[in-house]
């Protein structure tokens, strides 16, 4: 049974204009968005049409979601796209706009198939096919819209190629950079020759993330996307924009000063004390609130200096476990069958204004991310 949404109508209340006031917005639509992983994308036993009605109704204008390649084409042949069929349908009868993070080698692909989905694949061409497949299911004019006239199109046109490739958990061959250029290059490609027009979004570099950045860019990458990720964990709110500064600089050094970023992955889970492996950025259910305040309003007032093009909460829907910090990161949370909401749930934030890989993937994301670099409340901007 799920319990009632707890506004928070003094969260960012200058963001986005409601319509009732018919007052200026502060920032475009589909600039703030939420990550939808987890229970909504795996299946759950809950009412799921309820929690997209709930998503949109929040004001959250677009949603990030993975698109699994090992579990759409588990084996060569044909990809099994019923499960995605049905959340971009969701997405789209609601007028909320979807961004698919495309990642994770299926064992048949993978040039590694002991490192599992890590690996990179054998051949890029297998992952620029089933892109090509995605873009002609799902872009303009593609073959859903025909099969479902009853649902106003709204096609996909942005799509982000892989998840943290800087951790060794998401693409086995560190350091990353010479093997993923290329890789991103062909992806590039993939998507642009099938819409000309769509977005291709770098996978998201979490932590570091200007590190990985330089790296990319030393490696050849510029022109490979047209948009950069970060995944800013930090403690401190003000260490997002710090973040985004020192990812900007890079971009600048590299001529690539003009090209957008997306922050696609931004967290302050309200995990502290609920975990058996903490890793220093948790904080309480009030400090998510107050963290999420701050950090959307300074992104906000920055935005156009940076050319910071959206924002993702990560998440909308997750399971409370004791063993990942980003379960705990939920505005709306699975806890002994029941759903709540957390006090952080934007229904105001988003109108007045998930890893993208589940509990498990979050998990082993965390363990990366520590092993890697440290821990996300240490972060040194030395």
């Amino acid at each position: 049974m799920a319990r009632r949404v707890l506004p928070l109508a003094f969260l960012l209340a200058a963001l986005v204009a409601m319509p009732a006031h018919a007052a200026k917005r502060e920032v475009p639509r589909g600039w703030l968005g939420v990550d939808a992983d987890g229970p909504l994308m795996e299946g759950f036993s809950g009412p799921a049409d309820t929690e997209w009605d709930m998503l949109a109704g929040s004001g959250a204008e677009t949603v990030r979601i993975a698109f699994r390649w090992r579990e759409l084409q588990p084996i060569d042949g044909p990809p099994i796209l019923g499960r995605t069929d049905g959340l971009v349908l969701a997405a789209a009868s609601r007028g909320v706009r979807f961004l698919p993070v495309v990642h994770a080698t299926p064992a048949w692909a993978a040039r590694n198939p002991k490192k599992g989905s890590a690996s990179p694949p054998r051949h890029t061409s297998d992952f620029t096919a089933f892109l090509r497949a995605l873009v002609n299911r799902y872009g303009p004019g593609g073959t859903l819209w025909m099969e479902h006239p009853e649902v106003r199109a709204l096609p996909i046109r942005a799509w982000q190629i892989w998840n943290e490739p800087n951790f060794r958990a998401y693409w086995s061959k560190q350091p990353f950079a010479k093997s993923f250029v290329p890789f991103m290059r062909a992806s590039y490609r993939a998507v642009h020759r099938a819409d000309k027009h769509a977005r291709v979004i770098l996978a998201g570099m979490a932590n570091r993330s200007w590190t990985g950045l330089r790296r990319l860019y030393a490696a050849g990458g510029r022109g490979s996307f047209d948009a950069v990720a970060l995944h800013p964990f930090t403690a401190d709110p003000a260490n997002i924009v710090k973040l985004v500064k020192k990812a900007r600089a890079v971009m600048r050094q590299a001529h690539d000063g003009r090209t957008p970023i997306w922050i696609t992955e931004l967290s302050f889970p309200a995990a502290k004390g609920k975990v058996d492996h903490p890793f220093g950025f948790e904080t309480t259910q009030s400090g998510q609130v107050k963290r999420l305040k701050a950090s959307l309003r300074s992104l906000a007032k920055q935005r156009r200096k940076l050319n910071v093009d959206r924002v993702f909460w990560y998440a909308w829907l997750t399971t409370e476990n004791r063993s990942s910090s980003f379960s705990w990161s939920g505005l709306r949370r699975l806890r002994d069958g029941s759903i709540v909401s957390s006090s952080a749930l934007p229904a105001r934030i988003l109108r007045s204004s998930g890893n993208p890989s589940g509990v498990a993937d979050c998990a082993s994301s965390s363990r990366a991310f520590a092993r890697s670099y440290g821990n996300p409340s240490s972060v040194s901007f030395q």
